[in-house]
């Protein structure tokens, strides 16, 4: 019984830790157009954007927790904003990186995912996405937050257990896709809302009381970011 369980612990781990083969260069660039597509089109973003808000607030709990802050709670709300709430001191670099960690983390965890594809660890990728989701999970606040995190690790899950390598392979380029491509967008939407008067208290703005450096500065760091993860990631995953 031992034995039996040791090698299946053991298959498992080869299988997680293994190299799986690339999909063919049409699901890498219909996984591309899809994602863009749904970035692009306002009611499908309106709805995947809890994806995007999800990886934004996991960005700062994460880096709070780097950096020596007490992380108290995640809440994720149905109009796809967030609120993540640390405690510690109120200046100082733990606080400046932890503000600047949510509009960074979309595009750099695509990043991150698209090195892993890069290097064929596509079954490493989900059961990564699916452990982070979980640990998230434990710092819910809200029933909302609660069942869109359920929600999307049961999603990794399913497809990492229930599917074949094809399936498996598409919908991690989706996705790695989608955290590249949406990683873009939610700035420009800050932005756009600051020039008509709303946002006052945004990350930009918390990130300049903080620095003293204008919120514009570092819009142009998330901008930044974002972008130059997109045409790096985009490359990995199309093999340039």
């Amino acid at each position: 019984m031992v034995s039996t369980a040791s090698a299946s612990l053991a298959s498992l781990w080869d299988e997680v830790s293994g190299t799986q083969p690339e999909p063919d260069q049409w699901v890498v660039v219909a996984t591309l157009v899809a994602a863009l597509a749904v970035v692009v089109w306002h009611p499908s973003w309106r709805l995947s954007r809890n994806a995007i808000t999800i990886a934004h607030e996991g960005g700062h709990g994460l880096v709070a927790l780097l950096t020596g802050r007490t992380l108290t709670g995640i809440r994720l709300h149905s109009d796809t904003s967030g609120l993540t709430v640390s405690r510690g001191k109120p200046y100082g670099i733990g606080m400046i990186l932890t503000a600047a960690a949510g509009y960074t983390a979309p595009p750099l965890l695509g990043l991150g995912g698209a090195a892993l594809l890069g290097a064929g660890r596509i079954t490493l990728l989900l059961w990564v996405a699916t452990a982070l989701l979980l640990a998230m999970l434990v710092m819910i606040r809200n029933a909302y937050g609660a069942v869109t995190v359920l929600l999307t690790g049961g999603t990794f899950l399913a497809v990492s257990w229930l599917t074949g390598p094809q399936v498996q392979a598409a919908f991690a380029y989706a996705v790695v896709w989608f955290l590249l491509i949406g990683g873009v967008r939610p700035a420009f939407e800050l932005q756009a809302k600051r020039a008509r008067g709303g946002a006052g208290d945004s990350d930009a703005d918390q990130l300049s009381r903080l620095t003293h450096v204008p919120a514009a500065m570092w819009f142009f760091l998330f901008h930044a970011v974002s972008v130059c993860s997109l045409l790096g990631g985009g490359r990995w995953l199309l093999g340039l």
